[in-house]
């Protein structure tokens, strides 16, 4: 028989509330258990002692004898320590699955258009500068030539 310590859900709709208990495997999640050993209040803030209580005592017994926690109750037993033991009840370590955290293929391709609008912005802004750059270089090599013919003019008409 596979024991496990896991949560079963009570309280009405909208408004969970479980018991952590311990439990043959192939019961169901809500149905026969062998012992309740806590409760825990998701609806509670998370500072707050109300929120997860579980008899330490009784879950380290049960974790001896070879009962298998889920996952969020590994969670909740790695906070918690038996008196006159320094380690936690169960060493959980967070999950890793790399490719959870990774964009879908619409969002990828949404970043990649993006991208390219910001390097034809770039692109755009770099030459109105250069351009702005000739504009400014340009007229003081054209007023030079005006200059001169201004003169040029100036002198015909006192001749």
């Amino acid at each position: 028989m596979a024991l496990k310590i896991r949560l079963a859900r009570g309280g009405s709709k909208k408004r969970p509330f479980y018991r952590v208990v311990v439990a043959d495997s192939r019961a169901p999640r809500d149905g026969r258990y062998i012992e309740k050993i806590g409760t825990y209040d998701p609806r509670q803030p998370k500072d707050s002692e109300e929120r997860v209580k579980i008899d330490a005592e009784k879950a380290a017994e049960w974790v001896k004898k070879g009962a298998k926690p889920t996952d969020r109750v590994a969670r909740f037993l790695s906070n918690i320590t038996v008196e006159g033991e320094s380690k936690p009840i169960v060493e959980w370590e967070h999950g890793n699955n790399p490719n959870k955290g990774e964009p879908g293929t619409k969002a990828k391709e949404r970043i990649e258009e993006k991208a390219e609008k910001e390097a034809a912005r770039k692109e755009a802004e770099e030459e109105a500068k250069k351009a702005a750059e000739e504009a400014k270089n340009a007229p003081a090599e054209e007023e030079a030539p005006a200059e001169a013919e201004a003169e040029a003019t100036e002198e015909e008409k006192a001749e």
